[in-house]
């Protein structure tokens, strides 16, 4: 029997409305919404950016912009961890940080990524085209304060990351990137505390760090053997003395 004109149009607010509820729903157990650039909107004005945002996902390796490319989208990750790379003058490559769910991405590049940003799991994201989140900032402004706050902590962890890479030994550099990965390991809820999750490789860490891989693996052998972490697996650290973790990292 032939579907009558209203009928089709019926059957297909249904599929409209069951597929916008199915992701209002998914926006409503997102696990990371308690500490993402979302968390100081309401239930309304979440409905309102969840208009203008796609699901953009990346399996491993898998590039989510690229340096040089036009900064044409912001990103707000949900799952996975995303690697950031720039190409130095000699073709060589520094990682200059790590991405974990919660974190805002993009928005301090202005016409042009100043980075590479790489899945290094697979990961899910919230994309928004940059006119339509600016505009967002304007007609909600305690969400551009949010993104502001965020994208100062953003800068700062930029100026760390000199400091990191300018002032510290090698036994520093480590144990300072442990108390760091410790940290975003308790606000994701990973491990329990005091213990770090690497989702990232030995090599990803030196590269970061401005350290070989060799001696990278020999200042994890010294802290372990000193008794001030143990290893569990290639990706799970416990940090058995993190006072004294912290007083390395500090040159004390």
């Amino acid at each position: 029997m032939k579907t009558s004109p209203t009928g089709e149009i019926r059957s297909k607010l249904r599929v409209i409305t069951s597929e916008h509820c199915n992701h209002k729903s998914a926006c409503e157990k997102c696990s990371v919404r308690h500490i993402a650039m979302c968390n100081v909107l309401d239930e309304e004005e979440i409905n309102l950016l969840d208009d203008i945002s796609t699901d953009f996902n990346r399996d491993t390796k898998q590039i989510l912009c690229a340096e040089g490319d036009p900064a044409d989208y912001l990103f707000n990750l949900q799952e996975g961890t995303v690697r950031l790379s720039k190409m130095l003058p000699d073709g060589r490559r520094q990682i200059t940080g790590f991405l974990f769910p919660g974190d805002f991405f993009g928005l301090a590049c202005k016409d042009v990524y100043t980075y590479t940003a790489e899945a290094i799991t697979p990961v899910k994201t919230c994309r928004f085209k940059r006119g339509k989140i600016t505009e967002k900032f304007r007609e909600l402004p305690k969400l551009g304060e949010r993104v502001f706050d965020m994208t100062t902590t953003e800068l700062q962890s930029a100026h760390d990351q000199m400091l990191l890479l300018g002032r510290k030994s090698a036994s520093e550099k480590l144990c300072s990137f442990l108390l760091y990965m410790a940290e975003k390991t308790k606000l994701l809820g990973t491990y329990p505390v005091n213990q770090a999750y690497l989702p990232m490789s030995r090599a990803d860490v030196a590269d970061f760090l401005g350290l070989t891989v060799e001696t990278v693996s020999r200042q994890f052998t010294k802290l372990a053997q000193a008794g001030l972490i143990r290893l569990e697996g290639a990706h799970h650290v416990i940090l058995t003395d993190p006072e004294a973790l912290h007083d390395i990292a500090e040159g004390e």
